[in-house]
């Protein structure tokens, strides 16, 4: 597997080490490191007559070794991270893989284990940091997917500067992709969204460039662009505001979106809009929120292969983002530690889509509907309940469960349960 940064780099960074005591100290006794240990089982069971796969089930065990390396003394500081992951069956089928926790064969047996690693060089000068090789960002245009065993990676570049007060600035360069069920790098494309883009057209550069300001502690505004080279251009503003009101706080966010095609437009037309908000009320362990999202343009919500879509309707199952759709959310969430039980959350959610224009969507049950003349709809609720241990032989151990019902009258339903149950070792 091809990571950065080079063995080249990995290597003048040793040499360096070796031949500066001062510098070994910084990089190596300034580190840390972590063990991950995540269990997963992810069980989803589809409805109707039209689905290719009765139930996707699977059991994996997946461990996560990271160091995180000091920087060398000087203007300009050097470090090295490193993470090796190995991901390992515990329970799979012909019949149920393809879950995103294993990778799996043409024949749709999914391996007994795989492995991959990734390194990133690192430079440090005032408030800037150069990272090069392997990224997993977390931007509203390029999310990376943490929903199974491991994270999805990119291999590239990216600054962030915080020179200024209030601003960071953020430039990404990326020319590939690992999935989380992967051990390769891969071209970056598009998600196929029911059909709406050719998931097989691809790219091997996306260019990024974005702003966040943050005037006052508790409003930030943000800019940023990207460019997917010959597929699509995406640029998003957003804005964040939370503000004390009676005993409580309320909060609100907005985020924007806009996608056309680019260059030499590989995925056909792309021209989409659209608008996802946010608005809640916390008071003691309480928080209920909720929103309306809205797409607009000729095609459906455009955004990068395997990444989070960054929109406040995605759930497990459905993002709620198809050419037309409109979407209503309703959150709730509680934290027991406001009742004395530290370590306990539990949330649930709603959301109802319509308006969906079943044209663009390529699914049996699509094309049955177009054929009717009729509107797609689609609803999903999901529930999440975690707890992590506070004291004892089994203290900082993470127990999840994630509960998911979907129903659709232009694709396939489901029902979904996620168990994970997590534990990270600093060292």
């Amino acid at each position: 597997m091809n990571a950065y940064p080079s063995r080249r780099a990995s290597l003048m960074l040793a040499a360096f080490c070796c031949a500066c005591p001062a510098a070994r100290a910084a990089v190596l006794d300034d580190g840390k490191g972590s063990l991950e240990l995540r269990n997963f089982y992810f069980d989803r069971d589809f409805h109707g007559d039209t689905a290719s796969q009765s139930r996707r089930g699977e059991w994996a065990q997946g461990f996560m070794l990271k160091w995180q390396s000091g920087f060398s003394e000087g203007p300009v500081g050097f470090g090295l991270d490193a993470v090796g992951m190995l991901g390992v069956k515990l329970d799979s089928s012909p019949e149920r893989s393809g879950t995103g926790l294993l990778p799996r064969g043409s024949d749709k047996r999914a391996t007994d284990e795989y492995a991959k690693a990734v390194a990133t060089f690192k430079a440090k000068g005032s408030q800037s940091e150069l990272q090069v090789g392997g990224l997993s960002p977390q931007l509203p245009l390029l999310a990376s997917n943490y929903s199974r065993l491991f994270p999805q990676w990119f291999r590239g570049a990216q600054l962030q500067s915080r020179e200024l007060a209030g601003l960071t600035f953020t430039w990404l360069r990326v020319d590939a992709t690992t999935l989380r069920d992967s051990t390769d790098f891969e071209a970056l494309t598009a998600m196929a969204q029911q059909g709406a883009y050719a998931a097989s057209v691809t790219t091997d550069r996306l260019y990024y460039a974005g702003a966040d300001y943050q005037p006052l502690n508790n409003l930030t505004v943000s800019l940023h662009a990207s460019v997917l080279q010959d597929l699509f251009r995406r640029d998003f503003a957003g804005f964040k505001y939370r503000l004390a009101l009676g005993l409580g706080e309320a909060f609100t966010e907005w985020r924007w979106f806009n996608a056309r095609e680019q260059g030499k437009a590989l995925l056909g037309q792309v021209d989409n809009r659209t608008l996802s908000t946010n608005f809640g009320y916390s008071l003691g362990g309480h928080t209920v929120s909720g929103g309306y999202q809205k797409v607009s343009g000729d095609t459906a919500y455009a955004y990068v292969g395997g990444t989070d879509t960054y929109l406040f309707s995605e759930q497990q199952v459905s993002t709620f983002a198809l050419q037309n759709e409109r979407a209503w959310m309703l959150r709730y969430d509680y934290n027991f530690a406001a009742l004395g039980l530290p370590g306990l959350i539990f949330n649930v959610r709603y959301v109802k889509g319509d308006q969906v224009d079943p044209q663009h969507v390529a699914t049996v049950k699509g094309r049955a509907l177009a054929a009717r003349g009729g509107v797609g709809e689609e609803w999903e609720r999901t529930t999440d309940l975690g707890y992590v241990v506070q004291s004892g032989v089994f203290r900082n151990v993470s127990l999840r469960w994630r509960n998911a019902s979907m129903r659709s009258n232009f694709a396939d339903g489901a029902d979904e349960n996620r168990v994970i149950v997590g534990y990270t070792l600093n060292f």
